[in-house]
């Protein structure tokens, strides 16, 4: 079941506002209000035949008049809504951008695999140096030995 439309009217001084609603607070939205017009005597329930009517009619919809006036009642026009704009591509300037950094991220992985192949060569070359610096050790002192064995038997 509907619930029943009443009309509430407001004016703003030089224009009646007239709406059909089932509430107050209804009445307060289709004006687009954020305070109690009610409370403040701003707005009130009229039974104006000629209002009740025409708003009963387009329920919900906001109808205007001159302010005291008789005349004729006109639908008042939807507060205008901002086109939604559409999201822009990327820029050339943000594009060049990207390239750049994808250039420079590239060449900064090949330096870093180059300096790792040279650090790579590095510890081969130490590691084959210091094989043989252990195989003179290992050989100098093995005649060491041997030499510090003949000298001790021949102290004793």
């Amino acid at each position: 079941m509907a619930a029943r439309l009443k009309v509430f009217v407001t004016s703003d001084g030089l224009t009646d506002y007239a709406v059909a609603a089932s509430s107050k607070t209804k009445a307060l939205a289709a004006w687009g209000s954020h305070q109690d017009l009610f409370k403040t005597g701003f707005a009130h329930e009229t039974d104006d035949p000629e209002l009740v009517k025409a708003a009963v009619a387009q329920p919900g919809e906001v109808l205007r008049r001159p302010a005291g006036a008789r005349g004729a009642l006109a639908r008042l026009k939807p507060a205008r809504q901002p086109k939604p704009s559409k999201p822009a591509g990327p820029s050339k300037a943000a594009l060049r951008k990207v390239a750049d950094l994808e250039k420079r991220l590239a060449a900064l992985e090949a330096a870093h695999a180059r300096a790792l192949e040279t650090i790579a060569a590095q510890r081969a070359a130490l590691e084959r140096k210091a094989e043989a610096l252990t195989a003179r050790f290992e050989a100098d002192r093995a005649r060491c030995r041997t030499a510090l064995a003949a000298a001790r038997q021949a102290l004793g």
